[in-house]
């Protein structure tokens, strides 16, 4: 529990307190101009309280969330000192995208395709003139 009262922790539970008492109380008002003849505002009457609701589901969520990362931490053995292999790297739960340089893949029997090269000749011409219409190609 002691997890929760951390400064981060201390100003979402302060943050969810505001957020469902102002929705809640944005709620209430609504309510009040519906009653006054305002009938939009039974539709907002409905939709702030759900927004209130949505907020403690979140806020609950990551309260269960950081209490199940504490209680498997605590449950995870130490190594032993007697094991002399390497420690297991932990992987990061978001990794850095891998850079691949994509190059032109060789044909598998080493002789070029003359169809496939008369198509690049001519998406090559294509783009070289960039007003021209695939009828007017020479080749």
């Amino acid at each position: 529990m002691e997890r929760l009262w951390t400064p981060a922790w201390i100003a979402r539970h302060v943050a969810m307190v505001v957020l469902v008492v102002g929705f809640l109380g944005l709620g209430w008002w609504q309510v009040t101009r519906a009653a006054g003849g305002n009938t939009l505002s039974f539709g907002y009457a409905i939709e702030w309280p759900v927004f209130a609701a949505f907020v403690v589901f979140v806020w609950w969520r990551e309260v269960r969330h950081t209490l199940r990362a504490a209680r498997e931490q605590a449950t995870v053995p130490a190594p032993s000192a007697a094991a002399d292999a390497e420690p297991a790297v932990a992987t990061p739960a978001v990794r850095r995208p891998v850079r691949v340089s994509r190059v032109p893949a060789a044909p598998a029997d080493g002789v070029d395709d003359g169809e496939l090269a008369a198509y690049n000749r001519y998406l090559s011409w294509l783009n070289a003139n960039p007003g021209a219409r695939p009828g007017d190609y020479p080749g």
